[in-house]
């Protein structure tokens, strides 16, 4: 995805716990960067973490009861947590739909809002069970939303329709978790998430391109303004959007031009592209100042918004 490298702490200067203790002041970030830059990169990633506490619940709830918390059944407890997973991979898919919406991505859109009822079908009953996990203070009395909710409306007296839903319990014989009417096969997890999370990431990645495509649209114009021809055909100038969705800049050859026109015309493009405030960098080494060099030796630069 397009966020930036590095991990939150890298960002945001972190440096280990109590280091910033004596400097209450050190709370703006190091970087001029939002995650509301890039949902679609924040969904892959929150999706991939909820992926794996899925899959660690997964583990412990197919092993023996860790005896370390006294009479509680550590299965229990962690048949509890995987559905607190489950449901939270929902939440980056609202995310990055929000950003297909956005971009009028609706092909994109289509596939993924297909692939979330999948998933919800494969484990029936999954945001209701959660809720009741997480808002136990009004399910136990019968004035929960959705399906209590609804019970209540059509004339059943609270206490009824508490109990109606409530029992939270895995089955470690069976592999089924279930709360009132609800069951949901633990056999059906592994696949289920695997294929939401491989619809997520598709969807960033169709995010990514637009995003790429757009900047070079934008590129091109910075580049006419400058006076730098960008027509097909007749510029040696080549903008190309790459598997990776991520844009490059190449200069080809111009035949019998001379490499001072080459150098020439590199500085020029490299110093538009700056005044216009975008990124050209030497991939292969990323802190080198002179892009110039590069670009006029015929090596594809990549582009960013941003100043360099």
């Amino acid at each position: 995805m397009s966020a930036p490298t590095g991990a939150p702490w890298q960002l945001y200067g972190w440096h280990g716990e109590g280091e910033h203790d004596h400097n209450p002041t050190v709370t703006s970030p190091v970087v001029d960067w939002s995650p509301a830059d890039n949902p679609e990169a924040i969904a892959v990633s929150e999706i991939q973490w909820w992926q794996r506490a899925a899959e660690l619940a997964l583990l412990r709830m197919r092993d023996s009861d860790d005896h370390r918390i006294s009479w509680f059944s550590s299965r229990q407890i962690d048949a509890r947590q995987l559905i607190l997973a489950l449901r939270q991979l929902l939440g980056a898919v609202a995310l990055v739909d929000g950003r297909l919406q956005e971009l009028g991505l609706d092909q994109a859109q289509h596939a993924l809002s297909e692939a979330k009822s999948e998933y919800e079908q494969a484990l029936p009953g999954l945001t209701e069970v959660r809720n009741a996990l997480m808002h136990f203070e009004a399910w136990a009395l019968g004035t929960g939303r959705g399906p209590q909710k609804r019970r209540i409306a059509a004339g059943a007296p609270a206490r009824e329709v508490a109990s109606e839903f409530w029992g939270f319990a895995y089955e470690p014989h069976t592999e089924t978790i279930s709360l009132g009417p609800y069951t949901i096969s633990v056999n059906a997890v592994t696949g289920a998430v695997a294929r939401l999370v491989d619809s997520v990431c598709a969807a960033a990645r169709t995010v990514d391109r637009r995003n790429a495509v757009d900047l070079g649209a934008d590129v091109m114009k910075a580049l006419t303004a400058g006076g730098i021809s960008t027509d097909e055909g007749l510029s040696s100038l080549r903008l190309i959007v790459g598997s990776d969705n991520r844009l490059r800049l190449s200069l080809n050859s111009y035949g019998d031009a001379d490499e001072l026109d080459r150098h020439a015309l590199a500085n020029r493009v490299v110093g538009t592209l700056r005044t216009a405030n975008f990124k050209v960098i030497w991939p292969e080494t990323p802190n080198e100042a002179d892009v110039a060099g590069p670009l006029a030796r015929g090596v594809a630069l990549l582009c960013e918004r941003g100043p360099s």
